[in-house]
């Protein structure tokens, strides 16, 4: 992949829009996670630094192209503020001439481009409006980077474009794991359902060398293998399904790895009583909620002697305890071995980032992605539309733009 960096701009004097992901959980008018704020603090701060300004755009929630007042970004200004160590200044109708007649080094910030239904259809007269407003486009929000929207990929075909220092590092970090990575490569796929991840183990597949199911998925590949599995989440109507991925699995010299032993229980809650059976032997009327100690033993085993580890999907019920254990465990380990230099640990997905910040592990992750559906995609192996627009202007920009 080639893309531009904001490194190959000369940004005095240059107004940059840049596309961030500021979709963040507020309650009364708070901001209650920060996290995807604070990541994007690096790119602003640059582009200030160069003594450029910076045009913020992004969306928030889903207004489905109305204006919705609770959705509006002007709640966010008093955080952003906060964060970039400067006042940002809002915009409802922004202009060139109103953006121009701002200072050098403002930050200004946009209303959510999902308020027009032109944002999601990436119509052309928004994406021409949007270019009008700067000189250069950065996109720093990967997790956007799946949708071909106005804001993500019609500004980059019409501007000289490049990479925030987020989406750079983002790019640079999944492109290690799965382009350059160093073997033996474990993946741990979980959640719910296998058809929700079908692409995702077909693409791992010959690309890893061992691939942990955890989750309810697991219980779809115990079935499909003649293992009752009593009362648990279970896709009975891809069982077939399932055997030809074990099928393609083994083909392909990829080993799946399946709980040994499970944790169950008559009731989905919190500190439920629970037992455990061996994973072929789960009682008629309980359900698996988590993998057991034998499987948790397991995968710490394979762990020691991998060299790098992509995680999309907790092992089990990990919002309510004690169902928690086996990815609170793996995680921990995992970090650890990241810590001390032995594993590369990639992670991303909405479940998965907040089942590694409860376990206190996700800090010491080489890498974790707040993106959900751009990380499952990449790993899918699909083109992302947001990446493939600074790829194409990369490659236009050498004839049609000078960098300085």
């Amino acid at each position: 992949m080639t893309w531009e960096t904001l490194d190959a701009f000369n940004l005095v004097g240059k107004r940059v829009l840049t596309r961030v992901d500021i979709n963040v959980p507020i309650k009364d008018g708070v901001v209650t996670d920060a996290t995807r704020i604070t990541r994007i603090v690096p790119t602003i701060k640059h582009i200030i630094s160069q003594r450029g300004s910076v045009i913020l755009l992004a969306h928030f929630g889903r207004p489905k192209g109305k204006i919705v007042p609770e959705l509006s970004l002007e709640q966010l200004v008093p955080e952003l503020s906060e964060q970039f160590g400067q006042n940002v200044i809002f915009s409802k109708n922004p202009s060139r001439a109103f953006i121009d007649a701002q200072a050098a080094d403002a930050i200004i910030l946009l209303e959510n481009t999902r308020f027009s239904a032109m944002e999601e259809a990436n119509d052309p007269q928004l994406a021409r409006f949007f270019a009008t407003l700067g000189d250069i486009y950065c996109n720093d929000a990967f997790s956007a980077a799946h949708r071909a929207h106005a804001s993500t990929t019609g500004i980059a075909e019409r501007l000289p474009s490049c990479a925030g220092l987020l989406m750079q590092t983002e790019l640079e970090a999944l492109q290690e794991v799965l382009s350059a990575p160093q073997h033996p490569i474990v993946a741990i796929v979980g959640g719910a359902k296998v058809s929700t991840k079908l692409e995702l183990l077909g693409n791992l597949i010959q690309k890893v060398d061992q691939i942990i199911i955890g989750g309810g998925m697991a219980n779809t590949f115990l079935a499909a293998q003649g293992h009752n599995v009593g009362k648990s989440l279970c896709e009975h109507n891809l069982t077939d399904l399932a055997l030809k991925i074990i099928a393609k699995a083994k083909a392909n010299n990829c080993d799946l790895v399946l709980p040994t032993d499970v944790i169950t229980t008559y009731k989905f809650a919190a500190n439920a009583p629970h037992e455990i059976h061996p994973a072929h032997a789960c009682p008629l009327d309980q359900m698996i909620l988590d993998a057991g100690p034998a499987s948790i033993e397991v995968i710490k085993s394979i762990l020691l002697t991998a060299k790098t580890l992509i995680w999309n999907g907790p092992l089990g019920a990990f919002e309510v305890e004690p169902f928690n254990t086996a990815t609170d465990s793996t995680a921990k380990h995992a970090a650890k071995l990241t810590k001390m230099g032995r594993l590369r640990t990639v992670a991303g997905g909405g479940d998965t980032v907040a089942a590694l910040n409860k376990s206190a592990a996700a800090d010491n992750f080489s890498y974790l992605s707040t993106a959900g559906g751009a990380f499952l995609e990449w790993l899918e192996g699909k083109t992302l539309p947001g990446i493939a627009a600074l790829e194409a202007s990369a490659l236009s920009q050498t004839d049609k733009w000078s960098h300085t």
